[in-house]
């Protein structure tokens, strides 16, 4: 991009005009004449090209002029270029393992399919972001560290299966687990997106102490509670080995959820089936963006001595000219 450092000097072009007017009122003050005896004698002899050019070496000098004045302007090419820092959100899915995970009210698939469908298109829309996944049943287990390897990430994800707890459901536990993980990042903005479909009755750590840890720490959490109203289905294997249904109420502690996230500057979602489960992940995606900051730096280089050097050059073929082969009386 073409650019002029000190466009201020550009005003000194306006006496151009004025030095030209001045010019051609000493050129008419200063006509001197010549008497022939015929006028055959000089034929087209103010047309010729050492007439013209003769003319002309004023125009010369004043072209020099204009480019010492943009030479003083001191034009410049400039490359402009971004910088852009991305300070990335620390996210830990806390994901619910417990056995009511498999009841298929988001058919066709049970619950815990669904939610790792959900979460692993979330995981996909993240760029810079820190995210890590830690399961929860009637304990609680870090499955997956903090990390921007999302294809790791999601390996674990793929992995994580029914049964791989003790039975029960453990949210303050699950709490504890993540806000261990979590509170040591250095991240501005750390969020903890617990999904369950339960109501805690396991682990040694009351969920209202979760609470007040994740506050201490700045940790926000954000609740989802998983699960048609009133009963679901749910597989069971009996004792000839046979897989049956059993309607089973589901039972979700929508008031502490509320609570946790409420205490903690997050928001409480309830998923009744998939669409809204990938709702309520667009709309977490939408709330929590990576901050973006940019600079714009510039990177200038002078071309201002092409310009005298052309100016010293019409100078130079002028006032050469104007001593030999231009040369006119005085």
């Amino acid at each position: 991009m073409f650019h002029l450092a000190n466009k201020i000097f550009l005003l000194g072009l306006l006496l151009i005009p004025l030095i030209l007017l001045w010019q051609r009122w000493l050129e008419i003050r200063g006509r001197r004449f010549i008497a022939f005896s015929s006028r055959s004698l000089l034929v087209d002899g103010g047309r010729s090209f050492k007439v013209l050019a003769a003319r002309h070496l004023g125009s010369l000098k004043i072209a020099a002029l204009a480019l010492v004045l943009i030479a003083l302007a001191r034009p410049q090419i400039l490359h402009q270029y971004r910088v852009e820092k991305k300070m990335g959100i620390d996210i830990l899915i806390t994901l619910d393992v417990s056995g009511s995970m498999a009841s298929i009210d988001f058919k066709p698939k049970d619950r815990l399919e669904v939610a790792k469908e959900v979460i692993a298109g979330f995981i996909e829309k993240r760029t810079s972001d820190r995210i890590g996944l830690v399961i929860f049943a009637g304990t609680s287990y870090t499955r997956c560290p903090l990390t921007v390897d999302y294809d790791i990430l999601r390996h674990f994800l793929e992995q994580t299966k029914l049964g791989e707890l003790e039975d029960g459901t453990a949210i303050g536990m699950a709490l504890a687990t993540s806000i261990n993980r979590i509170r040591h990042s250095k991240a501005r903005t750390r969020i903890i997106i617990l999904l369950t479909d339960g109501v805690n009755n396991r682990g040694e750590i009351d969920p209202l102490d979760a609470i007040q840890i994740a506050k201490d720490f700045q940790v926000k959490i954000y609740t989802i509670g998983v699960g048609t109203r009133g009963k679901a289905p749910l597989p069971v294997v009996d004792s000839f080995g046979q897989t049956r249904y059993i309607m089973w109420d589901v039972e979700i502690d929508e008031a502490l959820l509320q609570k946790i996230a409420n205490e903690t500057g997050g928001l409480y979602f309830r998923a009744t089936d998939k669409d809204s489960l990938q709702q309520i992940f667009g709309e977490i995606d939408r709330w929590e963006k990576t901050e973006i900051s940019s600079k714009k730096y510039s990177q200038a280089r002078d071309i201002y001595h092409y310009f005298l050097a052309l100016a010293l050059l019409l100078l130079l073929i002028a006032e050469t000219a104007k001593r030999s082969f231009l040369r006119i009386l005085p």
